[in-house]
């Protein structure tokens, strides 16, 4: 095994990978932050490899280059988003936690079930395949707007059933809620 930070930081990298994407809640965000971290971290002299506990200082160095991305690109956390990113969220469930999600995911699974077929179909293409706009149109034989309207309609019901907010994500009025 090797105790080089950057030996370290390969032999985990699936590990802090796991973890950034549980809190970043995006994997292709992840796979940036660990690019930018292992060229960091390879970039880093000998002087610089002596840390007492070499995962927690490379996982938290994966949180710091998280941040500096959000920076980047313009957005700015909010206050709680660093916190979160910072000092985490244990990744242990406990009970109430567990149950919580559990009845997220009844009232998803209801939202789910009020959608029309084409509802249903369209926004699964969309959030789970993840497939563009215009293959969906395709797909269905409408227009890339009718898509967009289906998703958003979808999308608001399933936040309404799950009691949440609906924030749109593109488009005019990108960011606010509906």
């Amino acid at each position: 095994m090797d105790t080089t930070l950057l030996g370290v930081f390969v032999d985990n990298y699936e590990d802090f990978r796991r973890r950034l994407r549980r809190r970043l809640r995006s994997d292709d965000l992840a796979d940036d932050v660990m690019q930018e971290t292992f060229l960091r971290v390879e970039k880093l002299d000998r002087s610089e490899e002596r840390a007492e506990h070499p995962t927690g200082y490379l996982f938290r160095m994966a949180l710091n280059m998280a941040v500096d991305h959000h920076r980047s690109q313009g957005r700015l956390l909010t206050g709680q988003e660093v916190d979160d990113l910072i000092h985490g969220i244990d990744d242990t469930l406990d009970p109430p936690t567990v149950l919580a999600s559990r009845q997220d995911l009844v009232a998803l699974a209801d939202a789910m079930d009020s959608l029309t077929r084409r509802q249903r179909d369209i926004l699964m293409a969309a959030r789970v395949d993840e497939q563009p706009q215009a293959a969906i149109a395709d797909r269905f034989g409408i227009s890339v707007r009718m898509v967009g309207k289906e998703l958003k309609k979808a999308l608001d019901i399933c936040a309404e059933k799950v009691g949440r907010k609906s924030v749109q994500r593109f488009g005019p009025g990108a960011g606010e809620s509906s």
